[in-house]
């Protein structure tokens, strides 16, 4: 009676690694697939098959507690992981999170194929080497929500059917190499918050559809667009950051309306703006719109008494505090019309005289041939 209970005992502890395997097999056998794929990183050291994938013994692997399936990927921190970016993620169907981060070595595209995770969330891929286009993210997508592909070397256009996917809240592409205009779609998107565009290649006007959003968080800045950006502000609208500077738009800045909510942090410095300041200014938080073409006098009050020079240096002829007062300004102003206008004259003066001078030597010149001829 013993030995057979024995024997039943062994079985069953030789059967209980399996018994107790939570990890879906499938997910488990691409997860070693995807580590073959990044040339076996020690980062991933921790992941060996005689182990449970959905233990918290796999670095960066999340499995839903209900279906066992693999949820979340997180690969992080490792300038030792030299690969191209693993094709095996697009065959975890329930991923919902992915997130590569600080791996400097990390080369190649990003497949189109990731569009087959159709319950994709959040994919966040930064401080990379991935380089290429922006893949073609298909509107099966539908349930992502946060797209960061922030520091990395992808180039090309920005795609105009990102705007199809329903649920975007936020997208991050900025310190890329991307190119080109922002596509007219970019107008329709439904849910977006937070767009983060910079320190691209950038260029052309913006569309007017853009006029359509409300954002609370926008920043273009350190590119080359151009034109009137006059649609992203609104009285209306929930912006609490805007940093549109570094670029060449040129529009009439009193002219606009603010949120009528405080605005954190405003810069459009280094641009071609004119006009005067615009109401509602005073309740910016922060404030940055030097090296510009603004005149008239800055308001006083509300946030105003904080900001120093360096918020407004370099404009056409804005004056009052803490710049020099407006009557010395427009005083300096108006001698510099004064000076113009008396260049003018003289300029005027001597095209006159050069007429008379060519009229005089036409006269001397006819009198010096009709002389000869006689």
């Amino acid at each position: 009676m013993t030995i057979p209970m024995l024997l039943l005992f062994t079985l069953l502890s030789l059967a209980a690694p399996s018994l107790s395997e939570r990890c879906n097999q499938e997910d488990k056998k691409v997860l070693l697939q995807i580590k073959r794929e990044l040339n076996n990183p020690p980062v991933l050291s921790s992941w060996t098959p005689n182990t449970d994938c959905c233990r918290k013994s796999w670095l960066g692997v999340e499995c839903n507690p209900h279906n066992k399936r693999v949820i979340s990927l997180s690969i992080t921190n490792d300038n030792d992981l030299v690969a191209q970016f693993p094709p095996s993620i697009a065959n975890l169907p329930y991923l919902e999170s992915m997130f590569l981060y600080r791996l400097p070595n990390l080369t190649g595209p990003i497949p189109e194929t990731i569009s087959k995770l159709t319950k994709l969330q959040s994919i966040q891929i930064s401080l990379t080497g991935l380089s290429g286009p922006l893949p073609n993210f298909r509107p099966t997508l539908k349930t992502l929500i946060i797209l960061d592909l922030s520091s990395n070397s992808i180039t090309g256009p920005l795609p105009p059917f990102l705007s199809m996917l329903p649920n975007l809240t936020v997208i991050f592409l900025n310190n890329n190499k991307l190119t080109g205009p922002i596509p007219y779609p970019y107008g329709s998107f439904k849910t977006l918050l937070n767009v983060d565009l910079s320190h691209n290649q950038l260029s052309g006007t913006l569309p007017m559809s853009l006029a359509r959003l409300n954002l609370s968080v926008i920043n273009l800045s350190h590119n080359r667009l151009e034109g009137d950006a006059s649609m992203l502000f609104g009285s209306t609208k929930t912006t609490s950051l805007m940093d549109l500077s570094w670029n060449l738009f040129a529009f009439d800045m009193g002219k606009v309306e603010l949120s009528k909510d405080e605005i954190s942090s405003f810069d459009v410095s280094h641009n071609r703006i004119y006009g005067n300041l615009p109401k509602g200014i005073e309740n910016v938080a922060e404030l940055n719109v030097s090296y510009n073409r603004l005149c008239g006098e800055i308001p006083q009050g509300g946030n105003f008494q904080k900001f120093d020079v360096s918020s407004y240096f370099h404009n056409k002829c804005l004056c009052g505090s803490p710049l020099p007062r407006c009557k010395w300004v427009m005083g300096l102003m108006a001698m510099e019309l004064k000076t113009i206008e008396a260049v003018m004259r003289r300029i005027l003066w001597l095209k006159g005289m050069i007429i008379k001078l060519n009229f005089l030597y036409f006269e001397v010149g006819m009198m010096y041939l009709m002389r000869k001829c006689y």
